[in-house]
């Protein structure tokens, strides 16, 4: 996901250690006496594909410490919360294959189409369970209260997506506010960790935290943009959920609100029938694709304006650099 310009080489170096560190920890704390438990988190860890809120951790704490290329900036704290922060992100991706009937992820198979719901959904308690016991080694507890606080609201807006399926009444904010719920709170996290275990000033950590959370919604929208428009081949997961679901994506909110109600009707009607290919080809014409991707870089504009909070460095440009990634991928 992230282009590396050659003079970022040095602090681009010491992130690839240290996500190698990361990912030892995760193996390692997952590591069960039973092989049935073995064989499910080796599975599962091939979701481990992009490493984002790790990556975010990392550079936002070299970005307080101002690239310091020996990687001192990183305590083994840091990697520790990392790893926690990936386990709770991983765990929700193992749930959302389960709400969302998925059959693909990371160009494989999903644990629940291999497996069936409920071993996935215990596999992902089991990764929850993990993350906070490995949280609980630190033995700091504002850390424990941040990811519980995190995960609580995580679950508030999976219910909150979940109680407005099929409601073609939705509106713009309460989408957003599932955004910010369900995906932005993790990131924000993420990043308000790296800064805070860097003994950053107050403004500093806030500023971060707001960076990750404008940067978490835009994520998500994009990543509904590639659900609604993406290629299975291309995009490595199941697309096409949201709507087989009845999930209402910001595209589809934004051309709902301006249609006239004989065309609404025609739209509701698509959705229904899950008419994807006709769905697109509709939001197209209108504007609403292009709007929706509009609102995703206008808040990637919001997010690294915040990012003056830090001095010029190499770890402050790759987060620049990482932000432009999360609305340039395709998968």
């Amino acid at each position: 996901m992230l282009q590396t310009a050659p003079r970022h080489l040095q602090i681009a170096k010491v992130l690839r250690a240290e996500l190698e560190k990361v990912g030892i920890i995760f193996s390692r704390q997952l590591h069960s006496d039973l092989d049935d438990v073995n064989a499910l988190c080796e599975h599962v860890e091939r979701y481990r594909g992009k490493m984002l809120r790790p990556t975010l951790l990392l550079l936002t704490a070299l970005a307080v410490e101002g690239d310091p290329c020996d990687g001192s900036a990183i305590s083994p704290r840091h990697r520790t919360v990392a790893t926690v922060l990936e386990m709770i992100h991983m765990a929700t991706l193992v749930h959302d294959d389960v709400l969302d009937e998925a059959d693909f992820r990371r160009r494989g198979a999903t644990v629940n189409s291999l497996r069936g719901n409920e071993t996935a959904v215990m596999l992902g308690d089991y990764l929850i369970s993990n993350a906070f016991h490995l949280c609980s080694t630190e033995g700091e507890p504002s850390i424990n209260e941040l990811l519980g606080s995190v995960t609580n609201t995580l679950c508030e807006g999976e219910l909150l997506q979940l109680s407005n399926r099929e409601n073609f009444e939705l509106d713009v904010q309460t989408y957003m506010e599932i955004l910010r719920r369900k995906t932005a709170v993790l990131v924000g996290a993420c990043c308000r960790l790296g800064a805070a275990l860097s003994n950053a000033p107050d403004a500093m950590v806030d500023a971060a935290e707001r960076f990750g959370s404008h940067l978490g919604v835009a994520f998500q929208i994009q990543d509904d943009l590639l659900d609604l428009l993406g290629d299975l081949e291309v995009v490595g997961k199941s697309t096409g959920r949201d709507i087989a679901t009845g999930k209402l994506t910001l595209p589809l909110l934004l051309h709902l609100q301006k249609e006239s109600e004989a065309e609404r009707k025609k739209t509701i009607t698509m959705i229904r029938k899950c008419d994807q290919a006709g769905l697109r080809q509709r939001l197209e014409d209108s504007g609403s694709i292009s709007a929706a991707r509009a609102e995703a870089n206008r808040l990637v504009s919001e997010a690294k304006n915040g990012l003056s909070a830090f001095e010029p460095s190499s770890a402050r440009d790759l987060l620049h650099s990482l932000a432009d990634a999360v609305v340039d991928r395709q998968a």
